[in-house]
């Protein structure tokens, strides 16, 4: 198991796999949601403390022949283990995504199970379901594309930059969550393929959308920021 100590302390340190059981937060009346898709996930709630407990699942073709089951090769190619060291260093450079807090991974033979929990960033809403209440001014627009920037900056490779990964507050400011499968690389093809992906994916969400709440207009305004920083 990875850890943070100073954010779990020492009752729930001890606690160790139960961390990543669903009903042990349950038990404990600390499971304030729960969501579905690809990564199962609960958001929990403990006195201060928020965060989301995430259970990997394959998405894709994968899914339903082998659902939450992942071929070992090493420890240092654990999902959940990847993810918190990259989310780690990604903090550290004072980048906006969610602290990691607890990462564990179950082997079986050739096969292992694995979890994350992350610190569940509070006052955002994902980027989606903002658009699907009004249209956004142009200086979010901008901070996302700086936010973008920032990431690629650092090395930072989403593997699923999209309008639902992509939060937003009410004040303005824009983070970025998910970094399953992500990558720590040098500058190079990937940083265009995820602002393809992204647009891609605002445009498949705006379908349904008033017309104000996504154009080229608005993308626009978005690589401003990006080109901005």
């Amino acid at each position: 198991m990875l850890a943070d100590p100073a954010m779990l302390g020492n009752s729930l340190l001890d606690s160790r796999e139960s961390l990543f059981d669903p009903q042990f937060w349950a038990a404990r009346g600390e499971v304030s949601a729960t969501l579905g898709g690809r990564g199962a996930a609960w958001f929990l709630r403990s006195g201060e403390r928020q965060w989301v407990l995430r259970h990997s699942r394959r998405g894709g073709l994968l899914a339903p022949m082998t659902g939450d089951r992942y071929v070992w090769i090493d420890e240092e190619r654990v999902r959940s283990f990847a993810e918190w060291r990259m989310l780690e260093l990604l903090v550290t450079r004072g980048l906006p995504v969610p602290k990691p807090v607890a990462a564990l991974y179950r082997r079986s033979g050739l096969i292992y199970r694995c979890d994350l929990i992350t610190e569940r960033i509070t006052g955002s809403q994902p980027l989606s379901a903002v658009l699907a209440a009004a249209a956004l001014p142009e200086s979010v627009w901008r901070e996302i594309g700086t936010v973008i920037a920032r990431l690629h900056d650092a090395g930072a490779d989403h593997a699923d930059l999209n309008a639902h990964n992509i939060l937003c507050a009410n004040g303005g400011s824009v983070s970025v969550i998910d970094f399953d499968r992500g990558r720590l690389r040098p500058p190079g093809a990937w940083q265009q393929k995820n602002l393809v992906r992204l647009q891609r994916s605002l445009h498949k969400i705006s379908r349904t959308l008033q017309n104000d709440r996504f154009s080229a207009r608005e993308w626009a305004w978005l690589l401003l920021g990006y080109q901005a920083k």
